[in-house]
């Protein structure tokens, strides 16, 4: 087994194992009263005690998205695309569905694809995942503008909203439809976009109006939910419902109102559950994104409950879904289901592979994860879904990807602007406005540096500014340069990647330090610092393969974190091969070609077919059966085909 095979299999063992011999607490199901007034706001002594809500089980603590600044990169580029595009979608047509269906006039046109007028989905994004993008980039980037919009679509929505509490662009009747067994296209899907989105606006954006929107919403699902048994809500929960479960225990968080907690864990999938609570994989045929929120509703009741229980089923959902059930890229599913085995991807290189929502709600859940054992490893992970599986899936005008495909000879097809609205455009739309939520974390007054983003953390709190400068992953070296009050003693810790090669270095104001530390694991740097201390750290990149899941003869190659492509052309590519409108599908389709050819021989040593080229540029070659092919990051490759698996030709080295 390949070096590269190993790494992606290792996982937080140690905190799993001592989980598995906790007691199961049993779920507790409470019909909660009604509510008097479904649309009452939260008074400010209801909110003053949100922190004491959270259980002592994070070690340790992101930093608010203010607190972190981007500097010039690729990721503060997309940011800033992401962010145009946002700015481009007017206020009325974000509104329109809804305040129709509240019976109030609107001249707008009506927006298309999955938010159109007829659409069973429409609202999850306008009302949604809008507001939390916009959210997000305020928080980010102080984006004024966008505050300004969502804040006045926040007025808008709260005016369609009904007296019982219930907003949506369709009728509260798709709900009759639900509890009665009648085909529906996931209206709790769609509520808890909704929810989310003036959760986000409250929490990021201060929008007090936001949360007393969110709380009507929170009433009438306490409402809805009392109608029903657990053995009809059993069936109920077998439409797709989002993360309901995550955004009630959220609102219960910011208000301490224990209905909220009540109806949130009336929300648990017993089916889904309790083989991931005994650790069994039970995944197969399962569409995938479907089941990731709710597993993130889980490691938060844990966060508020501390119930073990729950830790028990997030962290084995992670470890089996992240390490038997990912492509090099951290990106999972084919044709939005896991259609095989633990541990067997074999066949599953589809053109409609890695759904992009999929990826964007397992960094969600590794987030968690990590906030409780602080097991650099995780960000392992990260790391190479957020370059391989995210990064590369926005073109130059923010539009999106569904699916990131990985058959041979397939290629990127993004939405169009107002014709689309996938889940994937909401979730890509959101991420893009927070890639700077992750790159730091503290424990105490310790500073974990996890990401090499050129970015700049202001941490008033402790009177510290970082300013992290590097062109990584175009340079092998990321720097650091701390801004201090005054001296003070405090252990800074730099993640070691699985990845680094040789002769890997640290040095502090110049001075090379003869300490090091193991891949996965990290470096502590703990002495007096000082203003304008500076760390560097050398981070040398090398090629190495990973066999897809299943089939050795299948393998991807890899520098550093950055999974490699083969570059296939562009020929026969129209416009409507990659971009689309309401359906996620390309027109026509691609036809398959055959993967790029290697020697078997040559699989474990890559060096003997790849060479990189120009490491500034991130350009490489490859010697294959078919020839010379250039090669190039697959986060890098727009408008062309390409490929992402190597395979071994083992039939004519044996000839």
């Amino acid at each position: 087994m390949h070096s590269g095979d190993v790494h992606r299999r290792r996982f937080i063992k140690g905190a799993a194992a001592l989980l598995a011999s906790a007691a199961v607490t049993p779920a507790v199901r409470a019909f909660a009263p009604d509510v008097a007034d479904p649309k009452a706001a939260v008074s400010d002594a209801t909110l003053i005690d949100a922190a004491s809500r959270e259980k002592p089980v994070q070690s340790m603590h992101a930093f608010a998205l203010n607190q972190v600044r981007l500097l010039d990169s690729d990721f503060a580029t997309g940011a800033a695309i992401n962010r145009r595009y946002l700015q481009s979608i007017p206020v009325d047509r974000l509104a329109r569905s809804f305040r129709v269906q509240a019976g109030l006039a609107s001249s707008a046109a009506p927006l298309g694809g999955w938010e159109k007028p007829d659409c069973e989905l429409r609202g999850h994004f306008s009302g949604g995942h809008y507001l939390s993008a916009a959210a997000f980039a305020y928080a980010s980037q102080g984006d004024e503008i966008l505050k300004a919009r969502a804040d006045e679509l926040v007025t808008q929505l709260a005016a369609c909203q009904q007296p019982n509490g219930y907003l949506s662009a369709f009728p509260e009747s798709f709900f009759d439809r639900l509890s009665s067994g009648q085909k529906v296209w996931a209206p709790f899907y769609t509520i808890h976009k909704i929810q989310a989105g003036m959760l986000d606006m409250y929490r990021y954006a201060g929008n007090r109006q936001a949360l007393t929107v969110a709380t009507g919403i929170g009433n009438w699902t306490v409402r809805w939910l009392n109608g029903f048994s657990d053995a009809q809500l059993a069936h109920i929960l077998k439409t797709e419902y989002g993360g309901m479960n995550e955004s009630m225990y959220e609102l219960y968080a910011i208000t301490g109102n224990g209905r909220y907690m009540d109806a949130a864990h009336r929300f648990d999938q017993v089916s889904l559950f309790d083989p991931l609570a005994a650790h069994r994989d039970e995944l197969q045929g399962l569409h995938s994104n479907t089941q990731i929120p709710k597993i993130i509703g889980a490691a938060r009741r844990y966060e508020l409950t501390g119930d073990p229980r729950y830790r028990r089923i997030a962290e084995f959902f992670w470890e089996t879904v992240t390490t038997e059930r990912t492509y090099a890229t951290g990106g999972s599913s084919n044709g939005e289901f896991w259609n095989t085995g633990p541990g067997d991807l074999k066949g599953q290189l589809g053109l409609y592979a890695a759904e992009c929502c999929v990826a964007y709600n397992l960094l969600k859940l590794t987030r968690h994860i990590y906030a409780w054992n602080g097991d650099p490893r995780a960000f392992d992970y990260y790391e190479r879904t957020l370059y391989n599986a995210r990064l590369g899936t926005q073109d130059a005008n923010g539009l999106k990807l569904y699916y990131y495909p990985l058959q041979p000879g397939g290629n990127k097809f993004y939405n169009s602007p107002t014709d689309s609205f996938w889940c994937c455009t909401g979730s890509g739309a959101e991420e893009f406005a927070r890639f700077n939520d992750s790159i730091y974390f503290r424990e105490g007054k310790d500073l974990y540096v996890n990401l090499f983003i050129p970015s700049e953390l202001s941490w008033p709190e402790e009177q510290l500014t970082l300013r992290q400068e590097t062109a990584f992953p175009r340079e092998p070296l990321t720097r650091l340069v701390l801004g201090l009050k005054a001296p003070e003693h405090r252990a800074i810790h730099l993640r070691i990647p699985q990845w680094i090669g040789p002769d890997a270095a640290v040095r502090v104001n110049g001075e090379t330090l003869d300490v090091f530390a193991s891949p996965g694991s990290y470096l502590t740097l703990r002495r007096e610092w000082r203003d304008g201390d500076r760390i560097e750290l050398d981070l040398p990149m090398q090629l190495y393969t990973e066999a897809l899941p299943g089939d050795d003869e299948q393998r991807a190659v890899l520098y550093g974190p950055l999974v490699l492509a083969a570059r296939l052309g562009s020929a026969g590519l129209t416009q409507s091969m990659q971009y689309c409108g309401y359906d996620a599908a390309p027109n026509p389709e691609p036809k398959p070609q055959p993967s790029p050819t290697i020697l078997a021989n040559a699989a474990q040593d890559v060096s003997s077919w790849m060479r990189v080229h120009l490491a500034s540029e991130l350009s490489f070659e490859a010697t294959t059966r078919q020839g010379k092919i250039a090669v190039a990051p697959l986060n890098q490759i727009h408008a062309e085909r390409y490929a992402v698996y190597w395979k071994s030709d083992v039939t004519s080295e044996n000839s």
